[in-house]
């Protein structure tokens, strides 16, 4: 007898094979294990793992799921559940006698194969760790949990160090099926994360193999739990130095001084000296426009094809290559001048490389705003600064004034066109030193285009505060101030030398100085 699974056929024999038998009892192990460690106690919490075979594409492997509703640490492996990847029983294990309950698959099977079609997920496990529901109690109104300069951060996939860490909170239903559409919706939402947290229940993580997931959910857990304690010392998890929660803030507000009403300062066209969080754009506000186009763009340029050759194998760099192709090609469909085919992977390595720079430079001469195009760039960038080519360069007033809005307690978060990783670069080596220890966070343009207003609500729903307004931005582009007004930002404008020219009567108010604010 044998089982189609989308044309591939998979015996009987298969399924009571090695593979799946190893599995099998590979999860039965974990189960023991998250139990001691009180991520499944109480019948609660499950797991799933794909079996891995080379033979078949990932997308179409066995799939093997924990029931529902049994003692985690005495399951045995003829326990679990067969399935394929339509979420069809293949196998389901036997009835065992009473006290037992009938064989269940997990009630986490809807919100398990949204991970596995979602994200291409090997495993997933639904933690009801402690520390993972009262992480998401400490703020109720909080739609994310963030930490950053964690060690543990760098067990998460894709994140370092210095990145802060963002997972997405969604509100519990009484049955965990009910929780499948506002899943969903969190996982396309925050593309690079591996977890989602329910509040008050748990968390779901996944990976790329059992070994992935099982890495991630132990640094979540450790994640969670020092938030948790940096909260009972009265400590600020999210921000770089978990200095103490608005200490500094509370401290300025000195007995018998005179504290105008938000409403009055508003009237008078001022901007709350102490907003929530400070959300700054590089080029032409902490950073000379000078330095970006007559030193970082050339250096982007002229490196593109000496980066590439070099690092033509690593997965960054076959990632950026992918990203371009998609680009091109769209490019191509809708006749952007400079755009030329990329041939196959097959042509051969230069030919390939060859292509690739011939299109990057019409985009870098264009100016493109474009995400493929910022991530090889960020990539050549970090060369150079790691081989002290380059140093960012920041306006004299910046580093008071990130030190100043630190001390307060108002975080900082940076907003640019350029990538991520070229932010971080940028601001972690400049002629002040690494001042990345008084910034938040990091968004590009993978929120939406600055001149949009959608991306400055994905920021304000980003961040979690309570009204945009909350919020202060600071740009010197006419275009990126509107968007953010029309969001609901406060917004302030800064003139710089360099910078291009405000239309008159523009009714933004505008500072020569970081220390004006």
């Amino acid at each position: 007898m044998a089982v189609s699974l989308n044309g591939i056929q998979i015996s009987q024999a298969y399924l009571e094979g090695k593979a799946v038998k190893e599995t099998k009892a590979l999860m039965a192990q974990l189960c023991r294990q998250f139990y001691t460690l009180g991520w499944v106690s109480g019948t609660g919490g499950s797991i799933t793992v794909k079996v891995h075979d080379d033979s078949i594409p990932k997308p179409q492997q066995i799939i093997l799921m924990a029931p529902s509703g049994v003692q985690k640490e005495r399951m045995e492996p003829e326990d679990m559940y067969v399935l394929s990847q339509d979420a069809s029983v293949l196998s389901a294990p036997s009835p065992k006698p009473y006290p037992h309950k009938p064989p269940k698959c997990s009630d986490c099977s809807p919100l398990f194969m949204k991970a596995y079609e979602m994200r291409d997920a090997g495993a997933v496990y639904h933690s009801h760790g402690i520390e993972s529901c009262l992480v998401t109690m400490i703020n109720p109104l909080s739609k994310e949990f963030r930490i950053t300069h964690m060690e543990m951060i760098k067990g998460i996939k894709g994140h370092g160090y210095y990145d802060e860490l963002v997972i997405p909170i969604i509100e519990n239903t009484a049955y965990e099926y009910e929780l499948t559409d506002s899943f969903a919706k969190a996982i396309e939402a925050y593309p690079k994360t591996t977890a989602v947290l329910v509040r008050n229940h748990g968390v779901f993580v996944w990976g790329d193999s059992w070994i992935s997931a099982k890495t991630q959910s132990e640094c979540y857990h450790y994640l969670f739990d020092a938030a948790i304690k940096l909260h009972q010392m009265g400590l600020d998890w999210s921000t770089p130095d978990h200095g103490p929660i608005q200490s500094a803030r509370r401290g300025l507000r000195l007995a018998g001084e005179t504290i105008l009403s938000d409403k009055s300062r508003k009237a008078n066209g001022e901007i709350d000296p102490f907003p929530h969080c400070i959300v700054l754009d590089i080029e032409g506000t902490t950073t000379p426009i000078s330095f970006v186009s007559e030193v970082l763009f050339p250096y982007a340029r002229d490196n593109v094809g000496r980066h590439l050759s070099a690092t033509y194998d690593t997965p960054d760099t076959q990632n950026d290559i992918k990203l371009l192709r998609s680009q091109i090609q769209s490019d191509l469909e809708q006749g952007i001048a400079g755009a030329v085919p990329v041939p196959p992977y097959d042509a051969g390595k230069e030919e390939v490389i060859a292509a690739i720079v011939a299109n990057v430079d019409a985009m870098i001469k264009a100016d493109r705003k474009i995400t493929a195009l910022k991530e090889l760039q960020g990539h050549i960038w970090k060369t150079g600064y790691e081989n002290n080519e380059l140093e960012g360069i920041v306006f004299d007033d910046v580093p008071e004034a990130l030190e100043k809005w630190h001390a307060l307690g108002t975080k900082v978060y940076i907003y640019s066109s350029g990538s991520r990783l070229a932010q971080r670069l940028i601001f972690g080596k400049t002629n002040y030193g690494d001042l990345r220890k008084y910034l938040s966070g990091f968004f590009d343009t993978t929120v939406g285009n600055k001149k949009e207003t959608r991306s400055y609500v994905n920021i304000s729903e980003s961040l979690g505060v309570d009204k945009p307004s909350d919020i202060l931005f600071v740009t010197d582009v006419f275009q990126e101030a509107t968007a953010a007004k029309e969001a609901g930002l406060e917004v302030i404008i800064s003139i710089r030398p360099g910078n291009a020219p405000l239309p008159e009567n523009h009714e933004f108010k505008t500072i020569k100085s970081f220390s004006e604010i």
